[in-house]
């Protein structure tokens, strides 16, 4: 772990797992201790783990980006790449991770070699634009909807999921003020409507894994087979009886899928493997 200096004000806290020239990076307001990313890590990739700006123990920031917050978080992930000497990589994000990723999938496509999107959505514009998050903060809503479904006849998925509740419980201190202030809104919401972000869509090119669960409230079943539809290189893998927390909850399903996915990337820079007539 450590922190890497972007800009004169901006430093950006990351953890390190795993070794060589197989790089990943996922940058998230925060990271659970057993996850995707750990897990690829145990697979032969070089995974970097970024902390995003405004949000300990990266640096806070006082200034509201509107919706160019997205962006700056997508390209904070490049700057953090040009300083660790970094080409090329697979992005891997979760929910707003995802969201990040999207934004570079636009910007810096170039710098990507394959997009594993986790209940990745991106929302419909339809819906409004402000995040979850700061919909609690303000108490527009009480709670969130249940992220995942109850579990059936699996014990030992059951302690994963009370292992990942008891860590969200130990961090659940008052964060910053600055920190609370945020609110990100949602991937996308510069581009103004559904119809404008089904167009972005359309124009990605980069490889990408799309995995989701049909019982996933935010990154719903609808707005995962219409990305889907919309993307013209992408693979959908969707689980029955999961929710948003996928990535921590059938770790090494959803890793495994992965890694065959960036294999195939990194070989064809294609979506399937080769085809032999």
């Amino acid at each position: 772990m450590g922190y890497v200096q972007i800009n004169e004000s901006i430093r950006l806290f990351y953890e390190e797992f795993g070794a060589g020239d197989r790089i990943v990076l996922s940058a998230q307001v925060g990271f659970y201790p057993i996850g995707m990313q750990q897990k690829l890590a145990q697979l032969g990739y070089h995974v970097y783990c970024i902390t995003l700006r405004g949000f300990a123990p990266s640096s806070y920031v006082t200034e509201d980006y509107g919706s160019d917050w997205y962006n700056v978080f997508a390209d904070d992930v490049v700057a953090f790449a040009n300083a660790l000497g970094i080409r090329r990589f697979v992005y891997m994000g979760a929910s707003h991770g995802a969201g990040v990723g999207w934004h570079l999938m636009l910007r810096h496509p170039e710098r990507v070699l394959a997009f594993v999107a986790v209940v990745a959505g991106p929302h419909s514009l339809k819906e409004g634009t402000m995040s979850y998050r700061q919909m609690l903060e303000q108490g527009i809503i009480s709670s969130p909807p249940p992220f995942d479904p109850p579990i059936d006849g699996d014990p030992e998925r059951q302690k994963r999921r009370d292992v990942r509740t008891a860590h969200i419980s130990s961090r659940q201190t008052p964060a910053d003020p600055r920190e609370r202030a945020i609110d990100y809104g949602r991937p996308l919401m510069g581009l103004g409507s559904e119809e404008a972000l089904c167009d972005a869509l359309r124009t990605i090119t980069v490889p990408t894994l799309l995995i989701g669960g049909t019982e996933d409230p935010i990154s719903t079943m609808e707005l995962m087979s219409r990305t889907a539809s919309c993307l013209p290189h992408c693979k959908l893998v969707v689980y029955s009886n999961c929710g948003h927390n996928i990535d921590t909850d059938l770790i090494e399903e959803v890793t495994d899928e992965a890694d065959r996915f960036i294999h195939v990337a990194a070989a064809t820079g294609k979506w399937y493997m080769p085809v032999h007539a």
